[in-house]
């Protein structure tokens, strides 16, 4: 009986640390959330400076692996602080009621190649979808600037329909002032001990 109630006890310690893959922390300083959209006929490009994340990932073990983040809205970036304080109003992000967007994996599987599919949900205000993103997994290798770490770098590229999150009601569409769909280009740096 003792030798059952230990096998059990084993079982519950070591699984979950089986389960997950190896956390990564995130190279903030080359790491970016970079989006463009298009005003009339030229694209106005920025960037969100504040986020957070947790990502486990293992490349030969895909289904181990999770890329959760949190954005912090209010850090939207486009070098134009009159433009800035008009996205993070009502008519666009309202960050006084909606501080923050996220996104939370549900799955990782391998694409092919170097590619890894994360599935998730993205919340954005008061909605939120399934999407599917494809990243580029770029490797990884031992820092060359700091000995006894890794580095691996990803990439991801997606296009949002604003509208589908409640951003902005359409005025602005419709005036043929700002569109409707949004590129994103997530690039990601990510650090572990060796």
């Amino acid at each position: 009986m003792k030798k059952i109630i230990f096998l059990i006890l084993l079982f519950i310690v070591v699984w979950p640390l089986q389960a997950a893959a190896q956390q990564w922390k995130i190279d903030y300083a080359h790491t970016n959330i970079y989006f463009d959209v298009r005003h009339t006929y030229v694209p106005v490009r920025g960037q969100f400076m504040d986020f957070t994340g947790d990502v486990y990932f293992d490349p030969d073990n895909p289904g181990k692996s999770r890329f959760d983040f949190v954005i912090k809205v209010d850090s939207v970036d486009t070098k134009i602080g009159k433009r800035d304080t008009h996205l993070r109003s009502p008519d666009f992000f309202d960050t006084g009621k909606y501080p923050v967007m996220t996104f939370k994996s549900s799955k990782v599987s391998h694409g092919g190649d170097n590619k890894y599919i994360v599935e998730g949900t993205l919340t954005i205000k008061d909605v939120s979808r399934k999407l599917i993103l494809e990243f580029v997994y770029h490797g990884q290798k031992d820092n060359p600037v700091k000995p006894g770490e890794i580095v691996a770098g990803l990439e991801t590229g997606l296009t949002i329909d604003r509208l589908a999150y409640n951003v902005g009601d359409g005025k602005f569409y419709k005036l043929g002032v700002v569109d409707k769909d949004v590129n994103i280009l997530f690039v990601l740096e990510l650090l572990r001990d060796k």
